[in-house]
C-alpha cells in the first residue's frame, strides 16, 4: 500500500521496471496549468507548462515570448494596449 501521500491523485503513478526485473510505482507531480493572459485570461502560447524546479533549468529566452508584456498579455490585448497608447499619445 502506497503511503498517505501518494494514495491521492495528486500523483500521476508510472509503472517502471528496475534493472533488476523488479516492477515499482514511481510518483510524479502533475503538469501544472498553462500560463493565462492578465487582461483576457486566454492561455499563452510561448510559455513552458513545468513546475518551477524545471523551469529554473530553462534558459531565459525560452520562458517567455521576446515581446513587451511577453509571457503576461496575449499578442491582442498587446495589440490593443499599443493602439490605446498611441491614441492617447497623439491627443496631447
Amino acid at each position: 500500500m502506497p503511503s498517505g501521500k501518494h494514495r491521492s491523485r495528486t500523483f500521476t503513478r508510472k509503472r517502471t521496471r528496475l534493472p533488476g526485473k523488479r516492477n515499482v510505482i514511481h510518483y510524479d507531480r502533475r503538469k501544472p496549468g498553462f500560463a493565462h493572459c492578465k487582461v483576457c485570461g486566454k492561455s499563452l502560447a510561448g510559455t513552458p507548462r513545468a513546475r518551477d524546479s524545471k523551469v529554473r533549468s530553462i534558459p531565459k529566452t525560452k520562458k517567455r515570448p521576446e515581446r513587451p508584456y511577453g509571457g503576461n498579455l496575449c499578442p491582442n490585448c498587446l495589440k490593443l494596449k499599443a493602439r490605446a497608447a498611441i491614441i492617447a499619445e497623439a491627443g496631447q
